[in-house]
């Protein structure tokens, strides 16, 4: 089963028009098997088929890959480790870290980290609010957390003027565009093509507006 879960995945990956070494792909398949382990007891994830997993959870976040900006990245209420952990794997050169206010979720993250050796990855046990960072953030990444209206809110700490927000949504978020507090704007929307899924996928990134 293994075997076909990397074939299917290392498929994904060239639709995805991304680049990534055996190496990466056991890592990733590694992060998978950690993930189905954990969360029988850790609730990590409602989705439970390996085979659905790896387009629904691997290539759903690899997908945010050619639009990463900068080199420091903070994925917030990222539970599981998504996007953050596949994204790490893939992008060794840049730093992620992975904010979440569950203590379960964290312990899993440790773990996979530490199995991983995935030394690109830092974990916050906190509310992103709360959160504090001694680096200058390049881009904020979420993925099934919150409205945008609530993930700028929460998040306005990170905003200087070339940090960026970069939103997984469902259908075109169009009621979650309109509600944009005062001072952001969107400066991208795209449409994403999962490889192995049919649900409707947007990236939607938001700026600061500039004076």
């Amino acid at each position: 089963m293994t075997d076909n879960l990397k074939a299917e995945l290392s498929a994904g990956i060239r639709q995805l028009d991304l680049q990534c070494t055996d190496e990466k792909l056991d890592q990733l398949l590694a992060y998978l098997q950690l993930l189905i382990k954990w969360n029988g007891s850790f609730n990590l994830s409602g989705i439970t088929v390996e085979q659905e997993m790896v387009s629904k959870h691997l290539l759903d976040s690899l997908a945010l890959g050619p639009y990463l900006h900068g080199v420091t990245l903070v994925d917030i209420g990222s539970g599981a480790g998504l996007p953050g952990i596949p994204l790490a794997v893939l992008y060794p050169d840049k730093h992620f870290t992975l904010v979440d206010s569950n203590g379960k979720k964290t312990s899993f993250l440790f773990q996979v980290k530490l199995t991983l050796g995935l030394e690109n990855v830092a974990i916050e046990n906190s509310r992103i609010e709360h959160f504090q960072s001694n680096r200058q953030i390049d881009m904020v990444m979420c993925r099934a957390f919150s409205s945008l209206e609530d993930v700028v809110n929460k998040s306005q700490q990170f905003f200087d003027y070339d940090c960026k927000l970069l939103a997984m949504k469902g259908h075109y978020p169009q009621e979650e565009i309109n509600s944009l507090p005062p001072g952001y704007i969107v400066t991208k929307v795209v449409k994403l093509e999962i490889p192995g899924s049919e649900s409707q996928r947007h990236l939607v990134e938001v700026m600061r507006e500039k004076d």
